[in-house]
């Protein structure tokens, strides 16, 4: 069976309030990963040319730093910057808990502490597995301690704004179900991306006959028509 693009991550709370969330694919986790390795190796290289006047003394500091830095420095961002650590923010993503509330310590300590099983046999390539391999990109740490990875885009607020394509009226009747959809199909043509709405667009292909460009822009024109924005 074909299955869908959709990476969104949906969450009721106790209070029967439904939040959601685009999860994060390992693309931008190793390149977040990538960059905050880097940050972490050019500090530490500048505090080794420090310590290295200190003969074996300077040594066994900086091995200490190297320590804390390899386990300690994603915990600290994640807790105290609200799931991101540099690279992270960079990428625009951040840790949460798996009920999308923020990352506790006892959380981030265990996800980044299993990093030592997802590094196995080399290079990371367990997590890599786990992550392709699960549902919501999940590593072993992730699995283990509640954790998801989501974007976090600054959204610009788009009001009612409606894709700029022609009217077209429904070529059937629709149910006020039927209508509920495409309106909102044609309001969210912002928030999904272009293979989503090709997808989601196709679901439809044997009542409209089109495929692909053609069908994303004649729902969001129906969805157009169905709100009165009749150009």
């Amino acid at each position: 069976m074909h299955k869908l693009l959709d990476t969104s991550y949906h969450v009721e709370t106790p209070e029967a309030i439904d939040l959601t969330a685009q999860l994060a694919g390992p693309v931008p986790r190793i390149l977040a990963y990538t960059l905050d390795f880097t940050l972490r190796a050019v500090i530490l290289g500048l505090v080794l040319i420090v310590l290295a006047f200190l003969g074996e003394a300077g040594w066994g500091i900086y091995f200490i730093l190297m320590f804390i830095f390899e386990w300690f420095y994603p915990v600290l961002f994640e807790v105290l910057r609200q799931g991101q650590t540099p690279g992270k923010k960079a990428m625009e993503i951040a840790v949460v808990n798996d009920d999308l509330t923020p990352v506790t310590w006892s959380t981030s300590l265990i996800r980044n502490l299993l990093r030592a099983a997802d590094m196995l046999p080399a290079c990371y390539v367990l997590g890599l597995f786990a992550m392709c391999s699960t549902r919501h990109f999940q590593r072993m740490g992730d699995l283990a301690a509640g954790s998801v990875v989501v974007h976090r885009r600054v959204t610009k607020k788009q009001g009612n704004e409606l894709p700029e394509v022609t009217a077209y009226p429904p070529p059937v009747a629709l149910t006020l179900e039927d209508q509920v959809a495409l309106t909102g199909y044609a309001q969210r043509h912002g928030q999904l991306s272009t293979g989503r709405k090709q997808e989601l667009a196709e679901i439809l292909q044997d009542v409209t006959q089109k495929k692909g460009p053609d069908a994303v822009m004649y729902l969001q024109g129906v969805g157009n028509w169905l709100l009165g924005n009749r150009k």
